[in-house]
C-alpha cells in the first residue's frame, strides 16, 4: 500500500509536467498568453524597483543548481564517512539524474526564453523546464529526506518541509520575475524535480524491503532511517 501511494505521488507531480510539456510543444495559445502577461507584469515591477531586482538576482544564484549539487555532494561525503554509503550514492545519483534529465528536455523542447525590452537579467540555453527551479526541488527534497531521521516530532518535520517548499517557490518566482523564464517553465521544473526525488525514494524503499528491512515512510522517517542508528547503515 505504501509503495502504491508513493507511485501515486510520482504521478501527481509527473502529470502536471507532462500536461505543460504538451501545451508548450503545441504552442497552446491560452498558456502562451498567460505566460506573456505574467512576464510583462513582473518585468515592469522589476524595472521600477532596482533594489528588489538585485535581491532577486542574489537569491536566485544563492539557491542556484550548483549550490544544491555542492551541498548534496558534501552531504554524501559525510554520509559515506558515517557509514551510510548506499544513502550517499542514492543522493548523488538522484541529483545527477535529475540534472541530466533537465538538460535533455531543454534540448528536446528547445523553447525560447522571454525576450523582454530592457532586460534586467540574462541566462543561456533553452527555457523549458527551468533548471534553477528543478535544481531547487531536487536539492531541497533530497536534503530533507536525509535530515528527517534526526528530527523528533511532527512539528519539526512540517517545518523542514515547509522551508523546502518555500525555497522552491522563491527560486521559481525569481526566475520569472527576472525575466529569464516563463511561469510554465518553473512550474514544470518544480513538478519534475519533486517527481524524480519521489520516484528515487520509492525505488530505494523497494530495495530496502527486498533486503528484508521493515517498511518505512520516507517522507516522515527519511529514505534510510536505520542508517543513523548506532552510527552505521546495518
Amino acid at each position: 500500500m505504501r509503495l502504491t501511494m508513493a507511485l501515486a505521488a510520482v504521478a501527481v507531480f509527473t502529470v502536471p509536467f507532462v500536461i505543460l510539456l504538451v501545451l508548450v510543444r503545441t504552442s497552446f495559445s491560452p498558456l502562451t498568453e498567460l505566460d506573456e502577461s505574467i512576464a510583462l507584469n513582473l518585468h515592469a515591477h522589476a524595472l521600477e524597483n532596482p533594489g528588489y531586482t538585485t535581491f532577486l538576482s542574489v537569491g536566485t544564484e544563492v539557491f542556484g543548481p550548483w549550490t544544491w549539487r555542492v551541498l548534496v555532494v558534501l552531504t554524501a561525503v559525510w554520509l559515506w564517512r558515517r557509514g551510510a554509503p548506499r544513502l550517499a550514492i542514492w543522493a548523488v545519483a538522484t541529483i545527477t539524474f535529475g540534472g541530466l534529465l533537465n538538460l535533455a528536455l531543454k534540448m528536446i523542447v528547445d523553447r525560447a526564453r522571454p525576450a523582454l525590452p530592457d532586460p534586467v537579467a540574462w541566462a543561456p540555453g533553452a527555457s523549458f523546464p527551468s533548471g534553477h527551479a528543478m535544481g531547487a526541488a531536487l536539492g531541497a527534497c533530497i536534503l530533507v529526506l536525509i535530515l528527517l531521521p534526526f528530527l523528533r516530532g511532527t512539528a519539526s518535520r512540517i517545518v523542514v518541509w515547509a522551508v523546502a517548499a518555500a525555497i522552491m517557490v522563491f527560486v521559481a518566482y525569481t526566475r520569472v520575475a527576472l525575466g529569464v523564464h516563463w511561469t510554465s517553465d518553473v512550474i514544470a521544473g518544480v513538478a519534475l524535480g519533486v517527481a524524480v526525488v519521489v520516484g528515487a525514494a520509492a525505488g530505494f524503499e523497494a530495495w530496502r524491503r527486498g533486503e528484508g528491512r521493515r517498511p518505512a515512510e520516507p517522507h516522515v522517517e527519511g529514505v534510510e532511517p536505520e542508517a543513523f542508528r548506532r552510527g552505521h547503515s546495518g
